[in-house]
């Protein structure tokens, strides 16, 4: 639970945390509080109730790094079976964590919430209904709807995620990417329990380029074929000037002798602006191949293989010749 001034929310939070799992004979907690350099008292709250509760653990970062930051570093620490991600202001309700553990008991590895209901100013609603979907349009994976980082993913594929040497991490886009099994869970988002939101709209738009970005190259391709559209355009348009010249058909009242050499130098610039768009295009081309590699991710990730029998060579079982 990654934690950034929730000092009016957190003994509400915990409270809730161990109402609801605290007391279940077939779980073994654990609870890890990450301080992303809070000011307030939230240190101090946080210490007491590691003293009150042992399966408390306290991270403390040694200033605010920020939300995806703070959840990286929880991941890191949690050694349980499965470990669940939730954010501290009972925006993400306790009580589905159950739910959630019910699906990954069922086989599936992740299992992310899904905000069917948001209790939030419209502008806000509206922005992350388009953004999701955005997000969705120019990433190479499938990234859940209306899904933030609140989920339970199984120690397996915990391990993926930290093994992951990227910097800007996007928590949400980088589980999608991994893969393995997953499903969500809806469920409504009722407003802060306390306190005020940390995510101030200069936040959520850094958060919002993360997301793209670190995901996707289809911006730089984009451009690309924007820049080709464009010159074509410009091809096409320059035969049609050259029709209307010769044919001298008024459009509008007007023929091309009206304004001599507008039409020329508007098509330079079209055709000229093209040429440009279509070499930094392939510049992007070339710069995102190589921030692919910078990124250093695996391939591919793979189970381990499974063989039924001892390994044999190749002579060994290739059919037998009748003698």
């Amino acid at each position: 639970m990654p934690c950034f001034n929730e000092q009016d929310s957190l003994p509400l939070t915990h409270g809730r945390l161990i109402d609801t799992l605290g007391s279940s004979p077939d779980l073994e907690l654990e609870i890890i509080y990450v301080d992303d350099g809070s000011t307030d008292a939230t240190a101090a709250i946080l210490d007491d109730l590691m003293r009150l509760d042992s399966r408390i653990v306290v991270v403390t970062l040694t200033r605010n790094f920020g939300h995806q930051a703070a959840v990286t570093a929880g991941l890191r620490e949690a050694g349980g079976d499965a470990v669940a991600v939730i954010d501290a202001d009972l925006q993400d309700p306790p009580e589905v964590i159950v739910t959630m553990i019910e699906k990954w008991r069922s086989g599936y590895e992740i299992v992310f919430g899904v905000r069917a209901v948001r209790h939030e100013a419209w502008p806000k609603r509206m922005a992350y209904l388009l953004f999701y979907r955005l997000l969705r349009a120019l990433s190479p994976v499938d990234i859940p709807l209306d899904s933030g980082d609140f989920a339970l993913i199984d120690r397996e594929a915990v391990d993926v995620l930290n093994a992951l040497p990227e910097r800007n991490r996007f928590v949400r886009g980088l589980r999608a990417w991994i893969g393995f099994r997953q499903t969500g869970v809806s469920y409504e988002r009722p407003p802060r329990s306390a306190g005020v939101t940390k995510y101030t709209v200069f936040r959520l738009i850094k958060l919002g380029f993360d997301g793209i970005f670190s995901l996707s190259i289809k911006p730089l391709s984009m451009v690309f074929w924007l820049g080709l559209t464009s010159s074509l355009g410009a091809i096409l348009c320059f035969f049609l000037y050259l029709l209307w010249r010769i044919l001298g058909i008024r459009i509008f009242g007007h023929v091309p002798d009206d304004v001599p050499g507008f039409t020329t130098i508007i098509l330079s610039l079209f055709l000229l602006s093209g040429i440009q768009l279509i070499s930094n295009g392939l510049i992007g081309e070339y710069v995102g191949r190589i921030y692919d590699e910078a990124k250093n991710r695996p391939p591919y990730i793979a189970r381990p293989a499974k063989r039924l029998g001892k390994i044999v060579s190749n002579a060994d079982a290739a059919p037998k010749a009748d003698s």
